[in-house]
């Protein structure tokens, strides 16, 4: 035994779990009255913010929840969804934020897979989720926020959120995990499947990903944040629990308006945003007037699909900063950044931009990202040329797919997590997305599985054969194309009726904007050559 060990033991005065949790209380803190929250005619401060988020830990657990057990959420970008990312987890539950952009039939599965024992929903979506419930033998307690900003849409549920919220007591003594390996979250990602696979989140990783966007994007105390990204993805990239980290101030936005999004810039003085490139398209759009708000350093951090040139140049002579970052729901949001060296800031647009497309070198945060051979994973060159896997380690990788062993084991194979993302690596160690293993499509920062639209298409009475790729779209950044045989005697069905079908069956984000009646090209063996198909809707 080494003499560092001997006597030196663990204990709970040198050791303590690391959990985000302990953000809000050292901010709450130190910064009582400083802002947290903006939504609105709302304003609250920290100890404000801090008090509803034991309120309702202290209400949730008087109705029953648990350690391990589900609270789903299905809220837009509100004060009540940031209470939901430190309350429920107060609890020692764990926090499934749900895609309000889902069916009915995708939110039912998710409920009775993550086996969620609370709903939390905004009257926006009472359709959805009524609808959703009614395909449960054992729905969820049902909680209603109705948010002043919208005004709209029916209750959910007679339990009322503020008045629930009322029942909890503001000195609620949280739960600190046990073992900062305990589940904080569940996030479902497509995947390549037409079912969603649940994203285990721990403490440890949350904690860790929430310091390592802070580092790598240098935010500063006391940012002020624009929530344009939703906070159902990822956990909102984990900034719920930077910014509150941070002392910053979480300025809410029900949906992406790129006139409230220029007005609050310039009302709020906000300093940072995140999103998909559709989001910067959107204000490049807007009229010279509108643009010339903005009078102060903004900063924008975007994933998916780097924005094409003109839009970086033009989003610069706006005054905000654009950094380029890639991740996977299995890695808690970005976990690579494309990190910026001052000698590149002289380079003319395109070239700028060219670096700039790069999805980069990793975050401080994660030990370990290569780009390597699939089957063996062998690196390949850093020579910008060579394309193999991107493969991932470290303490923000998920816990794993819930009640999924056999894909975890896959995804896991190697010691690596395998991101099914291919790309090269050029010779200063920065990584570069060539193409998709899994021919995953991202349309304004959603993930299509082509499988699961392709399965829709193979259901119409007229379709013989059906493949789908991506296809660049300047807004979306990339959506969904359809190329299609029709059964002899059916050459009269139309585009439209193709995509009406499709609207009938998936969400709306899902259907493909591009059909094209076709003969499929294979091999030999009779495998769709979707790389062929690719190229086809690159030339559309």
């Amino acid at each position: 035994m080494s003499i560092f060990e001997q006597g030196l033991g663990r204990s709970g005065v040198n050791h303590v779990a690391l959990t985000p949790l302990s953000f809000i209380e050292r901010t709450a803190s130190v910064y009582p009255d400083y802002p947290a929250v903006v939504h609105g005619a709302i304003r609250r401060t920290w100890a404000d913010t801090y008090r509803r988020c034991r309120q309702l830990a202290s209400a949730l657990t008087a109705r029953g929840v648990r350690r391990g057990d589900t609270v789903a959420v299905m809220l837009p970008n509100i004060p009540a969804m940031l209470e939901a990312h430190f309350a429920v987890p107060m609890t020692g539950a764990v926090l499934n934020t749900l895609n309000v952009r889902l069916d009915a039939e995708a939110i039912a599965f998710m409920l009775q897979h993550g086996e969620a024992k609370v709903l939390i929903a905004d009257r926006e979506f009472h359709q959805v989720i009524h609808d959703a419930l009614g395909m449960l033998d054992h729905p969820p307690l049902v909680i209603d926020v109705d948010d002043p900003e919208y005004g709209e849409g029916a209750p959910v549920s007679a339990l009322d959120y503020e008045a629930v919220l009322a029942e909890g007591a503001p000195d609620y003594a949280w739960q600190w995990p046990e073992d900062e390996w305990q589940a904080i979250s569940l996030n479902y990602t497509s995947g390549t499947t037409g079912n969603p696979k649940g994203v285990v989140y721990h403490h440890r990783g949350a904690f860790l990903n929430a310091m390592g966007n802070q580092m790598t994007w240098a935010m500063g105390n006391h940012p002020v944040y624009l929530w344009t990204l939703p906070m159902f993805h990822c956990n909102g990239w984990c900034y719920p629990w930077t910014v509150t980290a941070l002392a910053g101030v979480h300025v809410c936005l029900r949906r992406v308006d790129p006139q409230k999004i220029l007005t609050l810039i310039h009302d709020e003085q906000v300093t940072h945003l995140c999103g998909a490139p559709i989001v910067l398209n959107a204000l490049v759009n807007m009229p010279d007037a509108e643009k010339a708000a903005i009078d102060h350093p903004v900063n924008a951090m975007v994933a998916g699909a780097a924005p094409p040139a003109k839009v970086i140049g033009a989003v610069e002579d706006m005054g905000i900063r654009v950094t380029h970052v890639y991740g996977l729901t299995e890695v808690y949001g970005p976990v690579t950044v494309c990190a910026w060296h001052d000698r590149w800031d002289a380079l003319p647009l395109d070239e700028r931009a060219r670096i700039k497309s790069r999805q980069g070198v990793r975050y401080p945060t994660l030990e370990g990202v290569m780009v390597a051979d699939p089957a063996t994973l062998a690196p390949v060159p850093c020579d910008g040329d060579t394309i193999g896997e991107i493969f991932m380690r470290g303490n923000t990788v998920m816990k794993g797919y819930l009640k999924n062993p056999s894909a975890t084991a896959e995804s896991f194979a190697g010691g690596w997590f395998h991101t099914g993302d291919l790309g090269v690596c050029h010779p200063d160690g920065y990584v570069e997305i060539r193409d998709r293993l899994k021919d995953i499509i991202i349309s304004g920062g959603e993930n299509i599985s082509t499988i699961e639209v392709e399965g829709v298409l193979y259901r119409h009475p007229a379709v013989l054969e059906a493949a789908v790729v991506a296809r660049p779209d300047e807004k979306w950044g990339e959506t969904p194309c359809a190329f299609i045989t029709l059964k002899a005697g059916q050459h009269d069905v139309s585009d439209t009726q193709i995509m009406h079908f499709c609207r009938e069956h998936l969400a709306g984000f899902k259907v493909p904007r591009t059909v094209v009646f076709t003969e499929l090209p294979k091999t030999s063996t009779g495998k769709i050559q979707k790389y062929v198909l690719r190229d086809m809707a690159r030339a559309l």
